[in-house]
């Protein structure tokens, strides 16, 4: 038998719901005969409705009252005599009567999801906006694309080893081939909305999200033909290595969160070491740099926002590192993984640290132990990074890269030490 305390909370918190959304709707009402069909007393009233309804008799009459209110909102909707054709309030007051019916249950997330539904009501402008004139047909493509990996590919993958070495997780494969997707049409969406008027250093940064590596050598190439931009291009490609080590926190997050708490001070450092740099050069720029010029935009290899091929290959790469860590650590133990970390880093540290963190879930490696072969990836990588910088640039680029990316791996193991200090 439900308390009257809690009673009186699920009374209180439909109220509330109705009131947040209510207010929301009434502002869009209007007045005369041409005014919305509801507002913040309807709203109020569905929400207690739904409340009460659960209370009184649960599912049977609140299966009755949806019906008997999209019924009459049917109604109104056809009496309607201007000309705006959408639904919008007539659904929000029927999610607001689920809503308060919620509350009867589980109140917090009744409340928590009203206040979701109040953001995107009110926010019809920004929405309508960045769809129609911020987001292209093609990045809207891609996110259809990628909600059909997420939503339909992943959940029919197996959740579990399929090799003889127990490594191949198909499903950890494809999670890291989504997150790839994912953060590098972020990376083309910032990129193309912040322009070139917000310089090389953030262009650099958003860019990362794309390849570092990639990020690395296009602006060695820009400072390259551009001497006089050589210190915002070398900031942009230390600041590319940011993209590295969020993208690296996300990919162990999805996969061992304890892995991730092992590899805080590393990461942290590592970051906050690349920012520093790239700060620094910006307040302080080299005695030798030549006049200021107009920054032009850098542009990174052809692709389309959403580069399914790479994110593959990427994968690819990881499941034949996994496979050959998994071979490795069953013949020479925790060496043959490191080995095979830090020969795996010099094409992707992700791929390594997606290996690694997911060894590491499956019980195979130890969280502490993890922490090394996912910087030893994350160093080759800084290697290959630094060559791209050398091959690609001047050698004042060269001069300014170089260090940025030395000190950020040097940051990492340092990070490692904290870790094993405090610990």
């Amino acid at each position: 038998m439900v308390s009257i305390g809690d009673t009186l909370t699920a009374l209180a918190t439909a109220i509330g719901i109705g009131l947040l959304i209510g207010a929301e709707r009434e502002r869009r009402k209007g007045a005369g005969p041409t005014r919305g069909p509801a507002g913040i007393r309807t709203f109020t009233l569905a929400a207690l409705l739904g409340t009460l309804a659960m209370l009184l008799d649960g599912g049977i009459l609140l299966v009755a009252l949806i019906v008997a209110m999209a019924s009459l909102l049917t109604a109104a909707y056809v009496k309607q005599t201007h000309e705006d054709p959408g639904l919008t309030t007539e659904f929000a007051l029927l999610l607001t009567c689920l809503l308060g019916a919620l509350a009867a249950r589980q109140g917090a997330l009744a409340a928590g999801l009203a206040v979701c539904v109040a953001i995107v009501l009110a926010a019809r402008g920004q929405l309508h906006h960045f769809v129609s004139r911020v987001l292209s047909e093609d990045e809207l493509n891609n996110v259809l694309i990628l909600g059909a990996a997420v939503l339909v590919v992943m959940p029919l993958l197996p959740n579990h080893p399929i090799d003889p070495f127990g490594a191949l997780n198909p499903r950890n494969i494809w999670r890291f081939a989504v997150l790839m997707m994912a953060t590098g049409l972020l990376g083309r969406m910032i990129q193309r909305m912040a322009g070139p008027r917000l310089g090389l250093p953030l262009t650099g940064l958003f860019s990362g999200m794309v390849s570092s590596v990639a990020t690395i050598s296009a602006m060695g190439s820009h400072a390259l033909a551009h001497p006089s931009q050589s210190r915002p291009a070398a900031t942009g490609a230390v600041l590319s290595t940011v993209a590295t080590t969020c993208q690296l926190t996300a990919v162990i997050a999805v996969i061992d969160l304890p892995t991730l708490a092992a590899l805080a001070w590393p990461l942290g450092l590592a970051t906050l070491a690349s920012v520093a740099y790239a700060g620094a050069s910006i307040v302080w720029p080299a005695p030798d740099e030549p006049a200021a010029a107009p920054q032009q935009e850098v542009r990174l290899e052809p692709g389309g926002a959403l580069d399914v091929r790479k994110a593959m290959l990427l994968s690819a790469t990881m499941a034949l590192i996994m496979l050959l860590s998994g071979a490795l650590a069953a013949w020479f133990g925790s060496r043959g993984v490191l080995f095979a970390s830090a020969a795996g880093g010099f094409t992707d540290a992700h791929s390594v640290a997606a290996t690694v963190a997911s060894m590491a879930a499956d019980g195979k490696l130890g969280v502490a132990a993890a922490a090394v072969p996912i910087l030893a990836g994350f160093s080759s990588n800084t290697l290959s990074k630094c060559v791209a910088a050398a091959i690609s640039g001047d050698r004042r680029f060269a001069r300014q890269v170089l260090p940025g990316l030395l000190l950020v791996a040097l940051a990492a193991w340092l990070g490692l030490g904290v870790s094993y200090w405090t610990r």
